[in-house]
């Protein structure tokens, strides 16, 4: 069996940021500046090496890398540049391991980008694999947590050299105590955690999702330049997925009322969205992510399928932090992958863990979609 390898050209990041911001369902942060970061360190002569994490050896030892707080925090609180590297040779220390490569926790959003960065400071590669196929607040939602992954070590790193190292007896005890440390140091962190051998990683991690981003960002982009509904790009790239495979527009309109809180360490709040002309009208639930999207008071996508805000005209991705009243926007929704459909995972990251009404009914069967 050959195992691909490839280097990431900076049109490649910025076209995973596009679809990074498209999986995040509304989450995992803004991307626009990481890619400046990673756009700056390419420039200094830096690479990143995507692989297989089958071409990876059973022992090696692997690191899912991402950041916790509210995404509206992040927004405005620029990090340093150090604290990745400063909590992967902190991982190192404490484990008494050499780090063999390294990946995003999540593939949403900015998250889906933080691996990058750090393989271009620590010149290690990064696996096309993610522990979510998305973003979700919490950091146990996420598959390994479900197949019984320990979380722990976990460490924090903040833009002003503070590093938290967090042992738990459990992967929610690890989000309570790392979230509250996030808070105290300002809402917004750099967090390594479920550190693991390649071994466990090839029976948990969600293979291929970088390269469903790559896919999903170019393909818009590939649309626009041809002329095309950059719509049409979106979704031949979902349906090219083994993931995200079922897909839809689920609204067209204005956004005419914003409710949005820096709460607990999330943002939480909703979006209202009225058809042109009047009529329908959408409402989103957001907790950093958008969890629920009701037609006139009818659910028509729930977590953890994926629910994202894109600009009507340019099919780009307008996270939770950035959607402004008088926005015009298509909402697209998208099937989650499979293994996060499971009852397994519905017990952790369904409707129930967030206290909305279930029970839970893919994203096709509400719409009608075969």
């Amino acid at each position: 069996m050959s195992h691909t390898k490839r280097t990431l050209t900076l049109e490649d990041v910025a076209d995973l940021a596009r679809g990074c911001a498209f999986l995040g369902s509304g989450g995992g942060g803004d991307p626009h500046t990481a890619f400046m970061e990673i756009e700056a360190a390419l420039g200094e002569g830096g690479a990143i090496e995507l692989i297989e994490l089958e071409s990876l050896p059973d022992d090696a030892f692997v690191a899912p890398c991402g950041w916790i707080g509210a995404p509206t925090i992040s927004a405005e609180k620029l990090p340093s540049g150090r604290e990745a590297l400063q909590g992967l040779r902190k991982l190192e220390e404490i484990t008494n391991r050499r780090v063999d490569a390294v990946f995003p926790v999540e593939i949403g959003g900015s998250n889906g980008l933080a691996a990058l960065l750090l393989a271009l400071r620590s010149g290690l590669p990064v696996v096309d694999c993610d522990g979510m196929g998305r973003a979700f607040p919490e950091s146990q939602m996420v598959i390994f947590n479900i197949r019984g992954q320990q979380a722990s070590p976990a460490i924090l790193t903040d833009d002003k050299g503070n590093c938290v190292v967090i042992e738990t007896v459990d992967n929610v005890s690890e989000e309570r105590l790392a979230r509250a440390a996030a808070v105290t140091l300002g809402g917004s962190c750099h967090l390594i955690e479920y550190c693991a051998s390649a071994r466990e990683m090839k029976a948990n991690a969600l293979r291929g999702t970088i390269s469903d981003a790559l896919r999903i960002g170019r393909g818009i982009r590939a649309a626009r330049e041809n002329g095309r509904d950059p719509f049409h790009g979106l979704f031949e790239a979902l349906r090219a997925s083994p993931h995200f495979d079922q897909a839809g527009v689920l609204f067209d309109g204005k956004i005419v009322d914003l409710q949005r809180e820096t709460r607990n360490g999330f943002s939480v709040g909703r979006a209202v969205i009225d058809a042109f002309g009047g009529g329908q009208r959408l409402e989103v639930e957001f907790k950093n992510e958008n969890l629920i999207a009701r037609l006139d008071g009818q659910v028509r996508a729930l977590v953890p399928d994926i629910i994202s805000i894109l600009d009507r005209e340019t099919a780009e991705t307008i996270v939770t932090e950035c959607l402004k009243y008088g926005q015009r926007v298509k909402v697209v929704g998208a099937s989650a992958p499979r293994a996060l459909r499971s009852a397994e995972s519905l017990a952790v990251l369904g409707p129930d863990a967030f206290k909305l009404p279930g029970p839970y009914r893919s994203i096709a069967e509400l719409n009608g979609w075969k």
